[in-house]
């Protein structure tokens, strides 16, 4: 099968097209022929070995010194199972299904095995390839924070970064939860998160959101550019700042209980959790959830998508489209 390697750390020039072997199905697992993937800003980050502040030197590590110990990145992904093992009763060949292997990453492939009870779900019908493969990097780590920052009914959220992928994510389902959302992005991408359920806006390029006397109950800090130091003062009694895009300074303000009137940090990476993909799925399917795809490139141009999202200017997903009949679906087109 064609794959995508990234042998080294560097640029988007560093991603190279390799044929590696064809995958076998374990027993409980089916083989997806992938129709299509995305280019998520964990991509981005992973490939450039550009890590958060204060934790650079320890990463590669775990990760890989000279290059990702997982040369094929990309975490999810949307197509047809076409190879199923001796002990698989959930799903048949030929079904549409969408699949997040998170942190495991081998997405940016022609075919991925997954496990049947797994990180797995049927597509729903009124998604798109390219809208099933983007909606669960953003929409996994939504969910996730979410639930951790215990967000509720009448709840003021401040989601920073709202038109990325976690941050749209996070504007539809705080709003979906009941909570006032103002969401913190550029002028051009306004409509989109009111659109999304944002009942204001902050034009971080006009307005700094630091400065806002906020009195706030979460803020979800998804892109780095404000502190724990920064948000703690904007938020209400008992508050929390969810700093999903943590550098050092950040992780070690959650020990302990930082700031004045109980507020608290919350940091760390997201738990993949198999059963969020079927929710992410059912929420999808409702209507609850709207994938926001930034246009599409075709696999062969997959470093273009990388330097696109280096940009740090996409509006939600990039979507890869491995399969060219899928071009005809309801997303538009790059490359």
């Amino acid at each position: 099968m064609k794959a995508v390697v990234c042998p080294r750390y560097g640029g988007p020039e560093v991603l190279e097209f390799r044929d590696l072997p064809m995958p076998e199905p374990a027993a409980d697992e089916v083989r997806v022929r992938v129709i299509a993937t995305s280019v998520t800003s964990g991509d981005s980050r992973m490939r450039a070995a550009r890590f958060p502040a204060g934790i650079g030197w320890i990463v590669p590590a775990f990760l890989g010194f000279r290059g990702p110990r997982q040369p094929v990145l990309g975490t999810e992904i949307a197509g047809v199972v076409d190879a199923i093992g001796a002990n698989v009763t959930r799903y048949s060949l030929g079904d549409a299904v969408m699949a997040f292997p998170g942190g495991k990453m081998g997405c940016h492939a022609e075919y991925r095995c997954v496990a049947e009870t797994g990180p797995i779900a049927n597509k729903p019908d009124g998604l798109s390839f390219a809208e099933a493969a983007t909606l669960c990097f953003g929409g996994s780590t939504a969910l996730h924070f979410l639930d951790v920052a215990a967000v509720l009914p009448g709840d003021r959220v401040l989601v920073v970064g709202a038109s990325g992928a976690v941050g749209s994510a996070l504007v539809q389902l705080a709003r979906h939860r009941g909570a006032h959302v103002t969401a913190v992005c550029s002028a051009r991408n306004a409509d989109l998160v009111r659109n999304l359920g944002a009942e204001a806006v902050i034009d971080y390029e006009t307005t700094d959101p630091r400065g806002d006397p906020g009195d706030y109950d979460v803020i979800f800090e998804t892109v780095g550019s404000m502190t724990a130091r920064d948000g703690l003062p904007l938020l209400r009694r008992r508050g929390r700042f969810v700093a999903i895009a943590a550098g050092l300074p950040d992780m070690l303000a959650t020990i302990g209980a930082p700031g004045r009137g109980r507020r608290r940090v919350i940091a760390g990476p997201a738990t993949e959790k198999p059963e969020y993909v079927q929710q992410l799925a059912d929420l999808a399917a409702g209507g609850v959830l709207r994938p926001v795809v930034d246009g599409a490139y075709v696999f062969a141009d997959i470093a273009a998508a990388h330097a696109y999202v280096d940009t740090g200017r996409k509006r939600g997903s990039v979507a890869i489209l491995l399969d060219p009949a899928a071009r005809d679906q309801d997303v538009s087109s790059r490359g």
